[in-house]
């Protein structure tokens, strides 16, 4: 009888046991359920805080760009400009129909409000630059802050700084093939470009016109 009351009594207690366990099994659900109920919650509460962060990065003021202006009349601008040389205006004159040899490009060089004008003036046969300017917007106008008129010259815009390229030929070279070139880098400071830095570069010299050698006899 001891012998059966005990197994009894242990199978009681196993099953004391095995409810005890689903209880707790049960409970430690629940409590996994409502970490992640809070957890979600918690990812939906930072949500609009990260949003609002974000708006305001987006609401940080930038510098605004310079306004483009309307396409001037490059050719009435060189041609009304006292500071153009007369040789440059006398020679620049349509090349096929109302077509002027004229290079024109906007940009930010001087800080103005508007976009400056870049003007280059080329020969009609061989585009050679003959002289490069800069127009800076002032009081609804254009004034000239920039001239090169010693051919051959191109200037550009090269991020916010004015570069200018000009040839150089040695004795003999034909117009088409100059020897080399010197590139200056100017940036607008204090009312005026002043020169930053220059690069000289050869042009290599590839033979191909000489003549060939008589084979022997």
């Amino acid at each position: 009888m001891r012998g059966l009351t005990g197994e009894g009594s242990a199978g009681n207690r196993g099953g004391t046991q095995a409810v005890i366990t689903a209880l707790a099994g049960f409970a430690a659900l629940g409590l996994f359920a409502s970490s992640c109920a809070a957890g979600g919650t918690g990812a939906r509460d930072e949500g609009p805080a990260h949003t609002d962060s974000v708006a305001g990065a987006a609401a940080s003021p930038t510098a605004a760009p310079s306004k483009t202006p309307d396409a001037v009349n490059a050719v009435r601008l060189v041609k009304d400009d006292p500071e153009v040389a007369p040789e440059v205006k006398r020679d620049l004159k349509p090349c096929v129909a109302d077509e002027y040899p004229v290079d024109v490009s906007y940009g930010n060089l001087t800080g103005g409000s508007a976009d400056d004008v870049v003007v280059n003036v080329l020969t009609c046969g061989d585009a050679v630059g003959v002289g490069s300017y800069v127009y800076r917007e002032q009081d609804g106008s254009y004034k000239n802050v920039f001239k090169a008129e010693e051919p051959p010259v191109y200037a550009e815009i090269d991020r916010g700084d004015l570069v200018v390229t000009k040839q150089v030929y040695e004795k003999g070279d034909p117009v088409s093939s100059p020897s080399g070139e010197n590139v200056i880098t100017y940036r607008w400071a204090s009312g005026r470009f002043a020169e930053e830095y220059r690069t000289h570069n050869d042009y290599g010299k590839v033979v191909g016109d000489s003549a060939s050698p008589v084979p022997a006899s």
